[in-house]
């Protein structure tokens, strides 16, 4: 029987190593220290200077007024630089404008990245978006959904790896509606620890009762949290591992990471003061700390230089200056709207009239009600930071602040000076 047994294993072993070899990373940029700004003639490029200039005054003009420290504002098209300009100071007490080196929070702009990483996984194999998150995480096996009259009952659903990618899970963040006794539950239950390791924080969470029942309506909250500790099952690498082997090393992203080094404190944007969230406290974490807690959702710091490689890379499909992250069809994935009608009504959908919500990010479905044209790819940070990439305007935009207060009032200005200023669709 022991040696049945131990055959059984064995044959097991060859087949898993057959289906799933091991990973090789993409070759790198040839060199990393050639920057990702290609400057372009704004005129050739469709963009009015005259109305570019708006943006320029009102940022300057919100900077003399004290509404923020500082900001950094990137706008091109068909991989040129049409814009680029810091305005301020990186932080209180400094002298240093910002510019396309300084780094910054970029907070839930980390999902994408965390996104990304995952489907390369789903490329090679190793994760399936349809699988049950219970296949990589067994604790998501016997979930429950709250009751409005606090009681909970076994969820009729699995909560799926699509459903994480897209913020239709169930899972919420307890802040955004702190008085509710949901959120009070899950804050008692441990969904604010930052102190366990992604792994064992994913096992929290599975305790806590789900909003909704997966895939029927849009909650922002963990979810891509918990798909990172997803990554770290099926790539068998910490997280902060995987997304620098898979993603950021290869696209040459050397000042992105969920640390920096305490070396780099002069290129820290911070700002004005700090910012409490329920729950949560202070979010303006240390750079320079290593962290337990590898935050899929929200961890990851970086440059407007190196986040426009990642939004290039999307741009173009996946590719980036000859390395490949993704394949075309992944990233076209990647742009479907995973959202309904129903499933934006029934929820908390704030992406906002004519968005839709894909893998990792919201898209436009209607550009007739959003500027941004149609399978624009975007997300932003709650320190007010924000990316699109616009496929059909071939336009790409990279924003950073850090100014929680004035996060929503940024998206709505940018998207109407940028727009504007686009004369030349």
């Amino acid at each position: 029987m022991k040696l049945r047994m131990f055959a059984v294993a064995a044959m097991a072993a060859l087949a898993l190593g057959a289906a799933a070899p091991g990973y090789a990373a993409p070759k790198g940029v040839a060199d990393p220290n050639v920057s990702s700004l290609v400057k372009g003639d704004p005129v050739a490029l469709g963009f009015d200077p005259a109305k570019l200039k708006v943006a320029e005054d009102g940022l300057k003009a919100d900077v003399a007024a004290g509404k923020l420290a500082g900001a950094y504002l990137l706008i091109g098209r068909h991989g040129k630089v049409a814009f680029q300009e810091g305005f301020g100071v990186q932080g209180p007490g400094q002298t240093a404008v910002p510019n396309d080196k300084t780094i910054f929070r970029v907070f839930s702009m980390t999902k994408p990245i965390v996104t990304v990483t995952a489907m390369t996984l789903v490329e090679e194999g190793k994760l399936d978006l349809d699988a049950p998150v219970s296949k990589y995480l067994p604790e998501y096996a016997n979930l429950v959904v709250w009751q409005n009259d606090g009681t909970t009952k076994p969820t009729t659903r699995p909560m799926l790896v699509r459903n994480l990618m897209s913020h239709t899970s169930g899972l919420i963040y307890g802040f955004i509606q702190p008085t509710s006794p949901l959120a009070k539950a899950w804050d008692a239950g441990g969904e604010n620890r930052d102190d366990v390791k992604l792994r064992d924080y994913a096992r929290i969470v599975a305790k806590l009762p789900l909003r909704t029942e997966p895939g029927t309506a849009w909650y922002y909250g963990r979810s891509i949290d918990i798909l990172g500790a997803v990554v770290e099952v099926a790539s068998g690498k910490t997280l902060d591992v995987a997304v620098k082997e898979r993603v950021t090393g290869p696209l040459g992203m050397t000042d992105t990471g969920f640390w920096q080094p305490a070396s780099q404190k002069a290129r820290f944007a911070e700002p004005l003061a700090a910012s409490n969230l329920p729950g949560i406290g202070n979010p303006y974490y240390d750079y320079a700390k290593k962290p337990v807690l590898f935050s899929g959702g929200g961890g990851i710091s970086s440059t407007a230089e190196d986040y426009l490689r990642f939004a290039l890379m999307l741009q173009n499909n996946g590719e980036y200056k000859g390395v490949r992250i993704l394949k075309p069809e992944s990233v076209a994935k990647m742009r479907e709207d995973q959202t309904t009608p129903a499933i934006r009504q029934a929820g908390l959908f704030f992406p906002g009239p004519g968005m839709g919500f894909g893998l990792g990010g919201s898209v436009v479905i209607d550009d007739k009600v959003a500027r941004p044209g149609n399978g624009t790819y975007s997300w932003w940070g709650i320190a007010g930071t924000e990316f699109w990439v616009d496929p059909k305007n071939d336009l790409f935009m990279v924003f950073m602040i850090q100014n929680r207060e004035r996060a929503m009032e940024y998206q709505r200005k940018n998207r109407a000076w940028i727009y504007d200023a686009l004369v030349k669709p």
